[in-house]
Parts: C-alpha cells; sequence; structure tokens
C-alpha cells in the first residue's frame, strides 16, 4: 500500500472514535453552540498557527516539499471568523485552552525535531477540513442562522476550485514522499496522536456544552 491509502487505513479507528465525541456528534446531528463554536474558532486559531508555521519553516524538507500548499492555509480565514465571534479586538480575548497548548507544542516540537511527521498533522487537519469543510458549513449556518459569508470563513478554500480533484492531487503527493518503511509507521503514529489530540479539545468543549446546558436548565427551573 502507498502512503496515502496506509493513512487512510491506519486512522479508520481514531476516525471513528472522534465523530462518537459529543460534541461532534451534537454538531453533526445540527446542535451547535455559538459559545462553544467560537472557542474551537479559536482554538483552531492557534493549532492552525502552528502547523502552518511548522511547514513554512520546513516547507524545503525532502517529506514536506511535496504537499506544501500555501492554499491549504487557514490561519486568514480563521481570523475572519474571530472577528466575526469575538469583535475586532478578538486577539485580546481568545487563548489556547489545556488541550490546544499540549496540541501546539507538539507541533513545534516535531517541527523543530522530526518535520517528516508533520505530514501526519497536515493530511489530519487539512484532508478533513476539505472533506467534510462544506457539510459541517452548512450545519454551523443552519444551527447558528447565520449569513452565507458569516463566520464560515474556514470552511472557505477560496483557491481550491475543485475538492475532489485537489484532494486526489495531494494523495498522489503524498504517495512520492520519500520516506523509510520505519518513518511511514512513525507517520501512521503520528496520525493517530493527532486525532487524538483533536478529540481531547473537543471533549474540552463537551464539558462546556454541558455547563451551559445546567446553567440553562437552573435559570429555567429558577423562573417556574
Amino acid at each position: 500500500m502507498n502512503l496515502a491509502e496506509q493513512l487512510r487505513v491506519g486512522t479508520t479507528k481514531s476516525h471513528s472514535m472522534a465523530e462518537n465525541v459529543s460534541f461532534v456528534k451534537s454538531f453533526l446531528g445540527g446542535v451547535v453552540d455559538t459559545k462553544s463554536y467560537r472557542k474551537l474558532v479559536a482554538n483552531l486559531y492557534f493549532v492552525y498557527v502552528a502547523i502552518e508555521e511548522q511547514m513554512l519553516a520546513n516547507k524545503l524538507h525532502p517529506a514536506i516539499e511535496p504537499i506544501y500548499f500555501p492554499e491549504l492555509n487557514r490561519k486568514q480565514s480563521l481570523e475572519k471568523d474571530l472577528c466575526y465571534y469575538y469583535g475586532n479586538n478578538w486577539k485580546d480575548q481568545i487563548a489556547a485552552s489545556d488541550a490546544t497548548q499540549i496540541y501546539v507544542r507538539r507541533i513545534n516540537e516535531i517541527g523543530l525535531n522530526q518535520p517528516e511527521l508533520l505530514v501526519a498533522h497536515a493530511y489530519t487537519r487539512y484532508m478533513g477540513d476539505l472533506s467534510g469543510g462544506q457539510i459541517l458549513k452548512k450545519i454551523a449556518q443552519n444551527a447558528m442562522h447565520l449569513e452565507e459569508h458569516e463566520g464560515t470563513a474556514f470552511y472557505d478554500f477560496e483557491s481550491i476550485k475543485d475538492d475532489k480533484e485537489f484532494k486526489s492531487i495531494y494523495r498522489n503527493q503524498l504517495d512520492v514522499i520519500p520516506v523509510t518503511t520505519n518513518q511511514v509507521s512513525d507517520i501512521i503514529a503520528e496520525a493517530n496522536i493527532a486525532f487524538t489530540l483533536n478529540m481531547k479539545m473537543f471533549q474540552e468543549l463537551n464539558s462546556s456544552l454541558i455547563k451551559i446546558m445546567i446553567m440553562l436548565l437552573i435559570n429555567a427551573v429558577g423562573s417556574l
């Protein structure tokens, strides 16, 4: 099997587990709390800043050069969304959650010491964004009553005209990365770590959502 196929097969279980985190299940079911969602956007901002800084720093590395596509970058689109949800002074209002800080440290660590493992993080995030982004965009718009271009810039890849064609190109590029058998195993293992780190971010949002629901319940009972 090639690297693209091995990554797909090797992360199947993690992918399924991520989809079953309560926050994700609620989101896919059309239940989206704006406060939790904007916190997710803030956390993703810190993650993508780290990924994109390390990808840029290592863009000439043999393992990174084949999949270095600046058109995938999400930092600027996330900044637009943060401005929408928090206002123009959004930088003063956001902070990386505990799980996000661990995620960011991991990305920066491997960027410095094992750049080939960045392949796993780029694959996990960007291919996921391209694959399910438009569906998630529609869910977010419907659940939070958003206009077409409000608060969902994250899902818009303006420089990519055909998502399906681009994903095919990306998979082909994964397969030309010069890696050893051991490195392939390490990249797959790192991709599963990336899924775990994402799940931990989502699980934090679960607790935020639960707290909001409890407060709503208390307020409802108090008004009886």
